[in-house]
């Protein structure tokens, strides 16, 4: 078997997406909003690719690329200069990652939702450190190709 095989719900993300992050405070106090483009791509049968492209308001730009493993038993592995991590389907929807950033005492938890009809995504994150909730993401993204 490979990626597309034992991973279908992640070949069901393949494309273009746009929305927009949230990062509120763990009062729920809103740190930041951004806007995103993303492309998320099966490369052969053993390798994930996803490029997040984010714009601020005040003009602000970041280029983001997450270059994914598979690791076999439908389980993907990231490893940049920057994070380090894993993610697997939880059902026929969700999609669930667990990352660190490299050099911070933090640990965060995704789960990703996609939408029946495969137009629109929902995505949470929760960022912890040493065990406790300091911050939330909240994303919401549609299909734009």
């Amino acid at each position: 078997m490979g990626l597309r095989a034992d991973m279908p719900l992640l070949a069901r993300h393949e494309g273009e997406w746009a929305g927009e992050y949230r990062h509120l405070g763990r009062d729920g106090t809103l740190l930041d909003r951004h806007r995103v483009q993303m492309t998320c791509r099966i490369v052969g049968d053993a390798a994930y690719h996803q490029v997040n492209r984010y714009t601020w308001d005040d003009g602000r730009t970041e280029v983001h690329e997450f270059p994914g493993t598979y690791l076999g038993g439908g389980r993907c592995g990231f490893d940049t200069e920057r994070l380090t991590g894993v993610f697997w389907e939880v059902d026929d929807s969700t999609i669930y990652l667990t990352w660190q950033y490299k050099g911070q005492p933090l640990r965060l938890y995704e789960m990703i939702v996609l939408s029946e009809d495969g137009r629109s995504r929902s995505r949470v994150w929760q960022w912890l450190e040493d065990g406790v909730c300091v911050r939330r993401t909240l994303i919401d993204e549609r299909r734009v190709g």
